[in-house]
């Protein structure tokens, strides 16, 4: 019987540890600075996209990410409890607004659908975070290497969708195309509240568009 109870005394210990250890994200804001390589030695890459970063924003079920670039700026705000979303295009001092239904972010994050995260026995230490190494292929032949920490936990699990089936959340990660491969670094996180304006999308200052119209090349102009 004593052995029993120091058995689930045991269990009991390290499942508060596991807890405890384990950051739930909330609300936050997460930095990524991306690098873009071309896999032919003869290949060039843009040079306005050097430093380039991407910034994810999290406050409950809403998510924003901002992909920014002496290009411009590119932003996703997206509310996973309704569905919808808009991407927000600011280059060459033009604005544009791309509007997206449910139906929409399902049908332009289809190529995510069913992805399976395989582990490999390689792991690294991020800025203090233990992380293991996954690997997955996406529908559309690209594939993506993750290394993830269990120590964070997003309650919005949807804010990426290419993340959604991850068990952790992404420390740094490479998608590998025919042509590139575009490498994100995490950079820095703060808990900090984000005020709900951050996520409300723009009344005004853009030219609007739908998901469908931007499909058949209504946008070509920005």
């Amino acid at each position: 019987m004593k052995i029993k109870r120091l058995v689930a005394l045991g269990l009991l210990l390290v499942t508060n540890i596991a807890s405890y250890a384990q950051k739930t994200i909330s609300e936050g804001t997460i930095i990524y600075d991306i690098s873009i390589q071309p896999k032919n030695s003869g290949a060039k890459v843009n040079s306005g996209l050097a430093g380039a970063k991407s910034t994810v924003y999290l406050k409950g079920s809403l998510s924003r990410i901002d992909m920014t670039s002496s290009l411009g700026t590119e932003t996703t705000i997206y509310n996973a409890k309704m569905g919808n979303a808009i991407i927000l295009k600011e280059y060459s001092g033009q604005k544009l607004m791309i509007t997206l239904t449910k139906e929409n972010w399902l049908t332009s994050n289809k190529k995510f659908d069913g992805i399976n995260y395989q582990n490999t026995p390689e792991t690294k230490v991020i800025q203090g975070y233990e992380c293991k190494k996954a690997f997955a292929k996406l529908n559309d032949g690209s594939t993506i290497s993750v290394y993830y920490t269990l120590s964070l936990a997003p309650i919005n699990k949807e804010y990426n969708q290419v993340f959604k089936t991850l068990p952790g959340f992404p420390l740094e990660y490479e998608f590998e195309t025919e042509k590139l491969i575009i490498k994100y670094q995490f950079s820095n996180i703060d808990f900090g509240p984000l005020p709900s304006a951050k996520f409300e999308f723009p009344n005004s200052g853009y030219r609007v568009i739908t998901y469908d119209e931007n499909k058949n090349g209504k946008s070509e102009s920005l």
